[in-house]
């Protein structure tokens, strides 16, 4: 699975949400500044080309929605930042976290308690 540039993420983003939408529709819920109607038009034909999006014709005009769900996008996207930043290890990636954000004892005790309850 291909890596999301920042505005074709900003798009699938806006289809996670949306589930089925048209680029009409897609436009305002863009941040701003917003794309003009042709950039996101190109951005979605490339997101469906890389086949993140598909679509239904609806009479002449085309409905789209997401071919990969939000989580296997972020289940792809967490194995390539552990792998190329981590050593593929999570708990070194934990390790960061804990350290560089500050997590508070409740936070580190929450993170433990949601692994240990996913392994049962």
């Amino acid at each position: 699975m291909q890596k999301l540039a920042k505005r074709e993420e900003q798009i699938m983003q806006v289809f996670w949400t949306l589930q089925k939408a048209f680029i009409k529709e897609v436009i305002p819920e863009m941040p701003d500044p917003k794309p003009h109607y042709n950039s996101v038009a190109t951005m979605v034909k490339i997101l469906e080309e890389k086949g993140f999006l598909a679509h239904d014709a609806v009479g002449n005009i085309y409905q789209y929605y997401p071919a990969i769900s939000k989580e296997e996008y972020q289940r792809h996207s967490m194995k390539d930042i552990v792998s190329q930043y981590f050593d593929n290890s999570y708990s070194n990636m934990l390790a960061f976290f804990a350290k560089e954000q500050n997590m508070s004892d409740d936070e580190i005790n929450d993170i433990v308690n949601l692994i240990k309850n996913k392994k049962k």
